[in-house]
């Protein structure tokens, strides 16, 4: 019922604002842009409250169209749309299950976020207010175009900007950023300091950096290991996902591990308004997350 709303339009009128316009230009439907753009506090130690504007329905209609509408976004940023970076997305897609029609809308949502027009500040502003505080969602959202910038193996200085901007949008520090950051990149078989191009062999030649992300065959082959669930992750990496410290006691690393289990947890997300088509993202990021977990166990 509610992708019958999203592909007819409807939804994309009933919203309104930069997220109702972007649906509007991706459909060929014309929409109102206007939208208040009120300041809104940090996400940090918020209390989820029942929603008070729209239901479930319009949550997850919203995450799907920014998802994938940002995502094109930040394929973009670096001046061109890297092949992986279409994988990556077709991955997600491939994921969802998604029927011919949703698909369809979701390869325009990625290409209006490519357009010089895309609004990448409101439109992100109204995602975070149409989530009514529902950070996890947030955070799951963040993590997705994370994963959209490493696509091929590094996140470039116009990536990284963009990133930024998102982060500060959500509500999220540049720490909290940072450890996403590491989290994603270990899950994908990224090493963490090697993410930024700065500190990345694939620009060997220009920068002068040492060995670093590998081949774009392997940085491909890195890229589906981090959407299916790694297999091979190491003691490092496990510390990485889970965010501990090589000199934490098990107590510590099981806090951790169930902290991120639980705001990754996919009925969680799905009630919160995340699209069940979508419930695979999900289960991915606590596939590996469980794995850091039971790597860290059997290195004790």
């Amino acid at each position: 019922m509610i992708w019958g709303k999203l592909l007819g339009g409807v939804f994309g009128a009933m919203i309104g604002g930069p997220l109702g316009a972007v649906i509007g230009a991706a459909l060929g439907h014309q929409v109102d842009k206007g939208i208040e753009s009120a300041a809104l506090p940090s996400p940090e130690g918020w209390d989820e409250e029942p929603m008070a504007r729209g239901d479930l329905d319009r949550v997850r209609m919203s995450f799907f169209s920014a998802a994938f509408s940002v995502m094109g976004h930040v394929a973009k940023a670096d001046g061109r749309v890297h092949a992986s970076e279409i994988e990556l997305a077709e991955n997600v897609m491939d994921s969802m299950q998604l029927t011919p029609e949703l698909r369809e809308a979701a390869i325009k949502l990625f290409t209006e976020g490519k357009q010089s027009s895309f609004e990448l500040k409101p439109v992100v502003l109204q995602f975070r207010q149409e989530c009514q505080r529902r950070t996890n969602l947030y955070r799951l959202f963040m993590e997705i175009q994370i994963q959209a910038a490493l696509a091929d193996g590094v996140i470039r200085k116009q990536e990284h900007e963009v990133l930024l901007v998102i982060a500060k949008v959500l509500g999220f520090p540049e720490f909290i950023f940072d450890q996403l950051v590491s989290l994603v990149a270990a899950s994908m078989g990224v090493p963490p300091e090697q993410a930024y191009e700065e500190h990345s062999g694939a620009h060997a030649g220009r920068s002068g950096a040492g060995a670093g992300a590998g081949s774009q065959r392997d940085r491909t082959q890195r890229n589906r290991r981090g959407h299916v669930g790694r297999t091979d992750i190491s003691v490092r990496d496990a510390q990485r996902i889970l965010g501990v410290k090589p000199g934490d006691d098990m107590a510590t690393v099981k806090r951790a591990y169930r902290r991120l289990m639980s705001q990754h947890h996919p009925d969680k997300l799905i009630a919160k308004g995340l699209p069940e088509e979508m419930i695979e993202v999900a289960t991915d990021k606590t596939q590996n997350i469980r794995k850091a977990y039971e790597v860290i166990k059997d290195s004790r």
